[in-house]
């Protein structure tokens, strides 16, 4: 059998193109309830969370910590996606209550305690420790948690004052 040869192909390989069965132009909004939100804060870490059934530290994600403030009611929360899968691995407000503490032996972790966490969508109440690259970005990370707790705890005020003022003129 004699084969003929493509000058433009010498090799003699096989042009080969596939043509989608479908084509898809329309691009999909996926909504990630960060909208109405203003970074403030945003750093690479490595999340671990305390098992007390096991009694050890359990990786639950690597990707970016960020403190996001809210534009209408003022609060910040710490939300952190997995890198890749975007997997949210810790959601929860910044209370007044937690204390930032440090990892034994690390100059580059903190310890908190966390009451209500929602990464799972159900809050639960954790003890959470996170890592960064070096001492420098866990000091920017402590300031700027401490910045949010004051925030949080100045908007607390002022929300209660406008609930306080607006109960006595309706009543």
């Amino acid at each position: 059998m004699a084969s003929v040869l493509d000058p433009a192909n010498p090799e003699g390989e096989p042009d080969v193109n596939f043509e989608p069965v479908i084509r898809l132009t329309e691009q999909v909004e996926t909504k990630t309830m960060e909208e109405d939100e203003d970074t403030l804060f945003k750093l690479r870490a490595k999340l671990f969370r305390f098992d007390t059934g096991e009694g050890a530290w359990k990786e639950r994600g690597t990707g970016d910590v960020r403190l996001l403030k809210h534009k209408e009611t003022k609060k910040v929360r710490l939300v952190m996606r997995r890198d890749k899968t975007l997997k949210v691995c810790a959601n929860h407000m910044i209370t007044s209550e937690m204390r930032l503490q440090p990892n034994i032996g690390s100059d580059r972790s903190w310890v908190w305690k966390v009451h209500a966490d929602y990464a799972d969508g159900a809050p639960t109440s954790e003890t959470l420790a996170i890592r960064f690259a070096n001492a420098e970005n866990a000091g920017s990370f402590k300031e700027s948690f401490e910045d949010a707790q004051r925030s949080n705890t100045s908007a607390n005020r002022i929300a209660t004052y406008w609930r306080v003022s607006c109960a006595r003129r309706g009543s």
